[in-house]
């Protein structure tokens, strides 16, 4: 029997304007109807108070590094300090631990009005290299803790067969690497989609994958019509050593390897060229800007505008949750270009919002959410009005408030699939999340 339930909604952000008096009736986890003019909740209608946005989209997530926050924030240094530190904490995940830290950082996303996670997985086998007697054991640890959380995840298994242009792995990235290619996708082939997962692919970097062998990824993803996301020109020192191999950008690498398109999102995408730029929109590529760890390691400002007026769509994500915050990626994103440039208002508050959902959801294979409509599947995530942040604006300009002063900790209500899995601020699936991330982050420090 299908569970049929009525949303009413004191507000609701319909891309791109606010409205008053909204419901929504789901049934079978998706949208059925969207009424508007709807001044009062209708009998036995779950009311949302505050502004409801559509689920918002974490693309780019490296779960096991929430266990660095803090903790890298001591002292000085760069990316590549920081990658030191990283690897330490890689070292030391098991199945159940990664299971254990991960479902407690997704509970954290839900918390964040988070429906969806994109995870860039590269944590595939025993410390040694040895893989486990499941070889996907660590990425089912993940799907598992996404439906423990109550979100859904885009597993994008990441091909990471090298520590540099020509260098086999280290002693830290033995368990990243299948060896091949080859072998990446024969173990991918085994894993499966469900209700709340799917199977995307990845390029750790053009570093971290031969160019040889980068062709082999983007058809294994093009065979499935599945998304694939790189790691692209984060670090000046990796654009330097590609030149030095390849001769060209890793962008132009990429290119000529026919991983570019419209299914293939570029990450962080900071240090190109105007050809870069060029490459990247004119082949539809999209974009998932990370400002807070971008600025967390000094990475620099990406070229977001210039990118989507060529044709790149943005999408958002926490990356290193260094915070775990959409709302403030959107706000950075904005706020970081008028640093560089020195001029405001290079996209409005539903721009951002848009990256944050629409976007977000199609860079991650979820073209059916992101949306508050009729068809799309049912997530909501509401932000307070009233709260010391947020009150005072007019509603009407709920998006405004809900950029570029509401947090992450202004939101009341995630409904994911119309299951309502944050109520009035508290997780109805994982009882103390804060207790549950500092057992799982204690037992790496182990």
């Amino acid at each position: 029997m299908t569970t049929r339930t009525t949303y009413w909604l004191e507000y609701a952000w319909l891309d791109p304007h606010v409205q008053p008096g909204v419901a929504v009736e789901v049934a079978g986890g998706r949208i059925t109807a969207v009424r508007t003019e709807v001044p009062a909740p209708p009998p036995g209608a779950e009311v949302l108070r505050g502004l409801t946005l559509p689920g918002l989209a974490n693309a780019h997530s490296h779960a096991f590094h929430r266990a660095l926050r803090g903790t890298v924030q001591v002292g000085s240094g760069t990316f590549w300090t920081w990658r030191d530190v990283m690897y330490g904490f890689a070292g030391r995940l098991t199945p159940e631990t990664y299971h254990a830290l991960a479902r407690a950082v997704y509970a954290e996303m839900a918390l964040a009005g988070v429906a969806c996670v994109g995870e860039f997985h590269y944590v595939h086998h025993a410390p040694d290299g040895t893989p486990y007697a499941d070889p996907n054991a660590m990425g089912e640890a993940l799907i598992a803790a996404a439906a423990d959380a109550g979100i859904r995840i885009t597993l994008l298994d990441t091909a990471y067969l090298s520590a540099g242009f020509g260098e086999p792995p280290n002693a830290h990235q033995r368990r990243f690497s299948d060896g091949s290619a080859e072998a990446w996708a024969e173990r991918c082939a085994v894993l499966k989609e469900r209700d709340h997962a799917r199977i995307g692919a990845a390029i750790h970097s053009v570093r971290a994958v031969p160019a040889a062998q980068l062709a082999t990824v983007a058809q294994w993803a093009d065979e499935r019509r599945a998304p694939l996301h790189v790691h692209l020109s984060e670090q000046t020192a990796e654009n330097d050593a590609c030149r030095a191999a390849h001769g060209c950008t890793p962008t132009r690498l990429l290119a000529d390897h026919g991983v570019l398109g419209p299914r293939t999102t570029g990450v962080h995408n900071t240090h190109l060229t105007d050809e870069d730029i060029a490459l990247i929109g004119g082949s539809g590529t999209g974009t998932c800007m990370c400002p807070t760890t971008e600025r967390d390691l000094a990475d620099g400002i990406g070229p977001a505008v210039a990118l989507q007026k060529q044709g790149s769509p943005l999408s958002l994500g926490s990356d290193s949750h260094a915070v775990i915050d959409l709302l403030e990626e959107a706000r950075a994103m904005e706020l970081d270009e008028r640093l560089r440039t020195r001029t405001r208002g290079h996209w409005t508050a539903a721009a951002l919002l848009h990256a944050a959902c629409a976007d977000g959801h199609a860079a991650l294979g979820w073209d059916d959410a992101g949306t508050i409509g009729t068809g799309m599947l049912a997530d909501l995530t509401t932000i307070a009005l009233d709260s010391v942040r947020t009150a005072g604006p007019l509603p009407r300009l709920g998006a405004e408030t809900a950029v570029f002063a509401a947090t992450a900790a202004d939101v009341r209500h995630t409904v994911v699939g119309g299951r309502h899995v944050v109520r009035d601020g508290a997780h109805t699936l994982v009882p103390d999340v804060p207790q549950a991330l500092a057992r799982a982050v204690e037992a790496l420090r182990a």
